[in-house]
């Protein structure tokens, strides 16, 4: 069979999701059955829950960045892009190239899993001043923006600038604003003993959510044990409460305190990719309305998984929790990655589809240190032992053996030797917030896909 006649089989996103759906597929089908095209800005797969450690400099940004390049034996061609529309009526996805060049790919089937973006609201200032934790560049960018708080307070000869640069706000109470809040925390407070210039009674790190408990999926036990450790370590936990507004040197919180900051970090939840948005077909909170075997109703070879797909959790629902679907974390991503490719191939070869069923397997919360909480199969974990099932776990899911040595020398000499709080200069001389990160204006409507289809006659074909 050339590649004329091969079915194309079009998979959108390089996350656990996406990555996990194209390496399946290249094992289970054979070369001549079908063509697999991979789109993605970037040609790695993202670690996204050791981000924190890479703010903190526990790891370096290398060790979680999956080279998709890195092996010969793949044989799915990468788009160097990102999908900006899909047209599912004619069977195209709209592709703006890292050239900054809009193409159109043709496909057979398309396994849809370009993940989410950081949920924000219209906060005045948020998205001018604001730092984000959902990218490898955003990570090291706050890394080198914290340890240059500190050099320029250690400069600065006026001690209300001195405050502000040593007061730093982490909004959102879930895993990623906890873990930041917990690794970043731990950063200033080993560096701080390298300025003996600086009063370490000036760092103060606040950690703010809206809803009334921290990390609630951990159960309330767990979520006490996690706030202890934070106090303890004095972060100013506030819950009940949000931003108001935020500036270039304050934040204003919605209970009225005012925090003269230069550091906003905003991680109060995710969204699903605006690229959804633009197929026009049913959406539950913004994530793609899929059965329980990923692909879409009414529409043939359309597949959904990840955080961009509103995956019915079948073990709820079976338990009377009616209109449950599976969180848009890691390990459900993973999983359905395995059912997502066993069912492309399985329409492709005309063969029954098999539904996504998976029990939540625990969580685990890395605070640094030798501080973590963990919740593995139901049973409740603190410090040492929660944090050798916390990294245990992390190391498992890495992809590669490369990447599993990595990591773990990363882990071995910060251990052992501590970190260097060196300052790169990561992007100097201009400021990037949240906004300039994850390009969310790059979308296109359901009206522009339909007609930029038909003004280049790709749907015709």
């Amino acid at each position: 069979m050339d590649n004329v006649t091969r079915p194309r089989i079009l998979v959108v996103g390089a996350g656990f999701a996406g990555v996990g759906c194209v390496r399946r597929l290249e094992r289970r089908l054979s070369p001549d059955e079908a063509e697999i095209t991979l789109v993605t800005p970037f040609a790695y797969q993202l670690y996204l829950p050791l981000l924190p450690q890479v703010a903190s400099g526990v790891l370096t940004p290398q060790s979680i960045a999956l080279s998709l390049r890195r092996s010969s034996k793949y044989r799915t061609r990468i788009i160097p892009g990102g999908a900006i529309g899909v047209d599912l009526r004619s069977k195209v996805c709209v592709i703006r190239t890292i050239t900054d060049e809009i193409v159109d790919e043709r496909y057979d089937y398309i396994v849809l899993a370009p993940g989410s973006i950081t949920r924000t609201f219209d906060i005045p200032g948020l998205t001018d001043h604001a730092y984000g934790m959902k990218t490898l560049a955003e990570a090291a960018y706050i890394r080198d923006h914290v340890i240059t708080q500190l050099d320029l307070a250690d400069a600065s000869q006026d001690p209300a600038e001195r405050a502000s640069r040593l007061q730093f706000v982490v909004v959102g109470g879930g895993y990623a604003g906890t873990e930041t809040a917990a690794c970043l925390q731990l950063l200033t407070h080993n560096a701080v003993k390298r300025y003996p210039r600086l009063d370490p009674s000036l760092i103060k790190w606040h950690l703010i959510d809206i809803a009334p408990k921290l990390m609630p999926e951990l159960g309330d036990k767990l979520g006490r044990s996690a706030q202890e450790v934070l106090r303890k370590r004095g972060i100013e936990i506030s819950l009940g409460v949000s931003i108001a507004k935020a500036g270039p040197e304050e934040v204003t919180f919605t209970d009225g305190r005012v925090i003269p900051t230069r550091t906003l970090i905003w991680t109060a939840g995710v969204v699903a990719s605006p690229l959804i948005g633009t197929l026009g077909a049913e959406t539950v909170r913004g994530r793609l309305a899929v059965t329980s075997q990923l692909n879409l109703p009414g529409q043939d070879g359309v597949f959904a998984l990840g955080d961009a797909a509103a995956v019915p959790d079948e073990v709820k629902v079976a338990t009377g929790v009616e209109g449950a679907v599976c969180p848009p974390t890691a390990q459900h991503a993973m999983r359905q990655a395995k059912v997502a490719a066993d069912n492309v191939i399985a329409t492709l070869r005309g063969q029954a589809l098999r539904p996504y069923v998976h029990k939540d397997l625990g969580l685990v919360v890395d605070l640094g240190g030798t501080d973590a909480v963990s919740k593995p199969l139901g049973i409740e974990l603190r410090g040492l032992p929660a944090q050798a099932v916390a990294r245990g776990y992390h190391w498992g899911a890495l992809r590669t053996g490369v990447a599993k040595a990595r990591v773990l020398t990363n882990w071995t000499l910060n251990a052992v030797a501590g970190d260097d709080f060196v300052r790169t200069g990561f992007q100097t001389g201009r400021a990037a917030k949240l906004k300039d990160f994850e390009h969310t204006n790059a979308y296109l409507t359901p009206e522009q896909v339909r007609a930029h289809v038909e003004g280049t006659g790709t749907g015709s074909g």
